[in-house]
């Protein structure tokens, strides 16, 4: 098991999309960000099922790092309740997970 995490959330522009995953890396909280545009998501809120377009963000970072994730999405985020997932990296590709500790602060 390596002490690498995918973080998953989701923003209801491509602006802020992009806003959020430039500060994470450029802070060196994360070593990649995709964003994926167009994601049509369904979901319950305050009682009513919504529908929404949202920007999905795939942030690669070190559980080290975590932290520094949460709190520049608590600062960034414009969701009320924003999205925060977090997928444990079990293994990949050893390069990778060599050049996302590279690309770290």
């Amino acid at each position: 098991m390596s002490d690498k995490l995918l973080i998953l959330t989701t923003t209801g522009s491509e602006e802020e999309a992009t806003k959020i995953a430039q500060a994470l890396v450029e802070r060196r909280a994360a070593a990649c960000v995709n964003i994926i545009p167009h994601v049509h998501s369904v979901y319950r809120w305050q009682g009513t099922v919504e529908k929404a377009e949202e920007c999905l963000l795939l942030i690669k970072t070190s559980k080290s790092h975590e932290e520094q994730v949460r709190s520049t999405l608590g600062e960034l985020h414009s969701y009320e309740l924003p999205e925060y997932l977090i997928v444990a990296v079990a293994d990949g590709s050893a390069e990778y997970l060599r050049w996302i500790d590279a690309s770290l602060g």
